[in-house]
């Protein structure tokens, strides 16, 4: 059941959908949502404004989704939309070229203000075309971003996009623009120094008695 919410509240995750008009962000959060969340438009920052909680590794995260209300047909969005987003869902439409060609701005805006947060990118409308998925787009490749083909007609892939750009999310504001990989060696690598180090003292210990 929806439910209308007056106040915005305390949210884990800030996660904001951008791309084109008509590329089919607001349909795609439908999509996901369904009947489980809380909505609420803020006209003060004209966008739209959904809060969802998910289930990540056995916590449970709440989810702030932004939606941009009409703002890219002015070709930008404000930079308070993207201010302290963890993770962005990047959508284009496969059955209209310049969507594509346009993911270049989207991105280099995404990168202007909020520079080292996870992207999903996301081709939308594959039901218009199925072939469109043996197509090598090489923007997600050049830019080491994930791609999923997605459908709102049917649903195909729409839960998986934001599972991932939600678990993304949660491992950018653990982590910061470091990997998990990265944190993990990280610990590694002083684990080795403390028991270097400690080997050192045992062995200087040692030399002190003889």
């Amino acid at each position: 059941m929806n439910t209308k919410v007056e106040e915005e509240k305390s949210a884990d995750i800030k996660l904001i959908i951008i791309g084109d008009a008509a590329v089919g962000k607001s349909k795609f959060i439908a999509r996901f949502l369904e009947d489980e969340y809380n909505s609420f438009r803020s006209s003060t920052k004209a966008l739209d404004l959904y809060q969802k909680e998910m289930d990540v590794d056995g916590e449970k995260v709440t989810v702030d989704i932004y939606d941009t209300a009409g703002q890219e047909k002015y070709e930008s969005l404000h930079a308070s939309y993207y201010f302290q987003a963890h993770a962005c869902i990047m959508l284009f439409d496969v059955t209209r070229k310049a969507t594509y060609t346009n993911l270049k701005k989207w991105h280099g805006e995404v990168k202007k203000y909020c520079e080292n947060i996870p992207i999903v990118l996301v081709a939308n409308k594959v039901d218009m075309n199925a072939s469109i998925t043996r197509k090598n787009f090489k923007f997600a490749e050049n830019n080491n971003i994930p791609l999923y083909f997605t459908s709102c007609a049917d649903g195909t892939n729409v839960v998986s996009v934001f599972r991932e750009a939600v678990c993304l999310a949660v491992g950018h504001k653990r982590f910061g623009s470091k990997s998990i990989v990265d944190e993990a060696l990280e610990i590694l690598e002083d684990q080795l120094f403390i028991k270097e180090k400690d080997s050192i003292d045992e062995k200087g210990n040692k030399d002190t008695k003889n």
